[in-house]
């Protein structure tokens, strides 16, 4: 038998598929994987059903429909007031993963060095090391998540080709605010080699006013960053796995040679869905306050619980630190809910190079309000 040596040796199952697994094994609420519980907007789905009887089952172009790809440049328009060419600053990708992925080899040769921020999701350290590059994490600060500015202007080198951030973060709920960008708009300014990029799956969920910024916003930050969106997130129909990437004609040049040799193309008669079902700007300025209530239906479930919950400005995701409850490890404490309690959830520390345990808890609120209550009253008897 031949040997076969591994390029991703220390990756195994992802926590989500774990935890999802075990809920399911053991009858439990899963707060865990994100994924919602409720249905795709029924005119959505009416309208792939449509595209698809008018006969679009074939190949879309390689960088996604032209309709498509038109609709996101207006949502772009509307929504940040800014322009951007839909024939070569669009990409439309199988997902955000996809999008991460392609953006990554795009920049990134072997030796260099890419600055993550933990904890962070856990497609992108693969996705460097797949590429050559190297993975340099550095902590968010505790407990605000917040980025340690002059620790991160200390850490760029001549080897830094790419700085990942994140906002809405997942799993923290953070929110970058324009400070933040004009701080980093600054470093990019500074390092002529360093390239960002900004995974914004979660723009159209944040809370309380806290609007979302994207890093196209900056001018100087703009020429050299590459912004990943989701409609799986936006639309609630992440089976799908329809995402997309902007980034300045020259990087995307780059990025669509990746692209057309990972997928080629991206469903036909979704695309075309899509760019009809966003020609209704209610569709997706309505998403924040729908997550805002289920946010809040969460909290004021767990009013009278032991669990402490830390500020969500954004994404559908909550956080719960059990500091007080149980002297466990995160992913034990998460093993413990879900096999005895029947409630699943997913450990913080996973996300972290380092492994640090805060003893918090991440809990997935995209769900019904019914399974929101049947989850809030089993925590609060913990």
């Amino acid at each position: 038998m031949s040997s076969l040596v591994s390029k991703l040796p220390e990756v195994g199952t992802t926590i989500f598929s774990i935890m999802s697994k075990m809920a399911h094994d053991n009858g439990a609420i899963n707060l865990s994987q994100g994924f919602p519980d409720f249905p795709v907007s029924p005119e959505l789905i009416e309208l792939v059903n449509y595209h698809m009887q008018q006969g679009h089952n074939q190949y879309a172009p390689m960088p996604g429909a032209p309709s498509l790809r038109q609709r996101i440049a207006d949502l772009f328009h509307n929504q940040y007031q800014l322009t951007i060419n839909p024939e070569t600053e669009v990409t439309v990708t199988a997902g955000a993963t996809e999008a991460l992925f392609v953006a990554i080899q795009a920049v990134v040769q072997p030796g260099d060095e890419v600055i993550v921020f933990d904890p962070a999701y856990d497609s992108y350290a693969p996705a460097i090391t797949l590429s050559g590059g190297k993975p340099i994490h550095l902590e968010l600060n505790w407990p605000d998540f917040s980025i340690n500015w002059q620790q991160l202007a200390e850490t760029i080198t001549s080897k830094t080709r790419l700085i990942i951030i994140n906002s809405p973060h997942n799993p923290s709920g953070t929110v970058l605010i324009s400070e933040d960008l004009k701080e980093l708009e600054s470093l990019s300014k500074k390092h002529k080699q360093l390239f960002v990029l900004s995974d914004e799956v979660y723009e159209h969920i944040t809370f309380d006013g806290n609007n979302h910024k994207t890093v196209m916003q900056y001018p100087e930050l703009a020429k050299k960053s590459m912004a990943v969106f989701s409609f799986g997130k936006t639309f609630h129909a992440t089976g799908w796995k329809v995402g997309y990437i902007i980034a300045p004609e020259y990087i995307t040049k780059e990025i669509r040679k990746i692209h057309q040799y990972v997928t080629f193309s991206v469903n036909t008669a979704t695309q075309m869905a899509l760019a009809d079902f966003l020609e209704d700007e209610s569709h997706y300025n309505s998403i924040s306050n729908f997550y805002q209530e289920k946010r809040d239906v969460f909290l004021e479930g767990i009013k009278k619980s032991r669990f402490k919950p830390l500020p969500s400005k954004g994404t559908y995701f909550q956080l719960l630190s059990y500091n007080g409850i149980s002297e466990l490890g995160d992913v034990a404490m998460a093993e413990w809910l879900t096999k005895e309690h029947k409630v699943a959830s997913i450990p913080i520390s996973v996300f972290n190079q380092s492994k640090t345990d805060h003893k918090v808890l991440r809990f997935c609120f995209a769900k019904n309000e019914s399974t929101l209550s049947k989850a809030t009253e089993i925590l609060c008897k913990i």
